[in-house]
């Protein structure tokens, strides 16, 4: 199959689902590709390039709306011209999810769990923290308890002061005393987390990506449309398993977990194409002062280095 005949696949496939997450494909646009680049583009040239994945002029116009009412995106009027970029949530929500989706697995942990009780919180206020802090990755163990085995903390305490009521809850630091308890926990894990139906969406992307990896690596020239679609595809379907994943450590993972496999396979498929994928935007993608500017240095670092 070529590279060309792959990437059909996986855009008639996206083409066809019932319901077009257009909103979601314009945020993993903006994360991957448009942040790295000075943040802001001209709508017409999403028109332009979402139009190849099905996504039609009226959609767009009318998910960038939604997405700007919601404070994901801002927009600056420069005559007939809209640009849009992230609003300040909008980049720390990207910023806290760039180690998760770009950076390596968890290589060790300590044993040690951070949680954070709730049960002096009002319903209104759990919900906000369980929500917002199920952007990093804490899961529910009980009604009144959120865990994680190893979060980012001056990500959780940014989190906490701008939800306001860092002083209202108590975060704390535990550890299982033994192996039954350890068994226990590891049984609650998977419950809390539903690991199995997070297990089987890594294994449908692998599915769904191998046959696009093992023909770039066979022919390793993807003119740059092409890379930007596979690109695109990629990180939004990734994305969208890793919202759900705590990415837990090995320890807490059941047998022939497919989270590693997938991870590499997105990290070598992405290496294979980013630049390609980076050509087609600086020619496509417009800004009130000309193309893109170049990625800044730090996207560089992403998936362990892409030069």
């Amino acid at each position: 199959m070529t590279i060309e005949n792959s990437a059909r696949v996986l855009l008639d496939e996206f083409r066809s689902r019932p319901t077009m997450r257009a909103g979601s494909l314009i945020i993993t646009v903006f994360g991957d590709a448009v942040l790295p680049r000075g943040g802001v583009v001209w709508i017409g040239s999403l028109i332009r390039v979402l139009g190849d994945f099905g996504v039609s002029e009226r959609l767009v116009r009318t998910s960038v709306f939604r997405l700007t009412r919601d404070n994901w995106l801002d927009v600056n009027p420069v005559g007939r011209r809209s640009y849009y970029s992230l609003t300040e949530d909008g980049v720390r929500r990207f910023e806290q999810a760039t180690q998760r989706i770009y950076g390596e697995p968890r290589q060790s942990w300590s044993g040690d769990w951070c949680l954070v009780l709730l049960a002096e919180l009002d319903a209104g206020q759990k919900e906000t923290v369980r929500k917002e802090l199920g952007w990093l990755g804490f899961g529910a163990i009980s009604p009144n308890v959120l865990a994680h085995p190893s979060p980012a903390m001056s990500d959780l305490e940014r989190t906490l002061k701008q939800i306001g009521i860092e002083r209202d809850l108590v975060v704390m630091r535990g550890r299982t005393l033994g192996k039954n308890q350890d068994d226990a926990m590891r049984a609650l894990v998977h419950k809390s987390w539903n690991l199995d139906e997070i297990d089987r969406r890594y294994g449908e992307f692998i599915t769904q990506f191998r046959p696009v990896f093992r023909a770039v690596e066979k022919f390793r020239k993807a003119d740059g449309r092409t890379a930007f679609q596979i690109r695109t595809l990629m990180i939004q379907e990734y994305r969208r398993i890793l919202l759900r994943d705590p990415l837990l450590p090995a320890e807490m993972l059941p047998a022939g977990w497919h989270g590693t496999a997938a991870y590499q396979l997105c990290r070598n498929l992405y290496r294979l194409i980013f630049s390609q994928a980076d050509d087609f935007m600086s020619n496509e993608f417009e800004t009130a002062n000309g193309p893109l500017p170049p990625p800044a240095p730090e996207f560089y670092d992403r998936f362990g280095g892409l030069n």
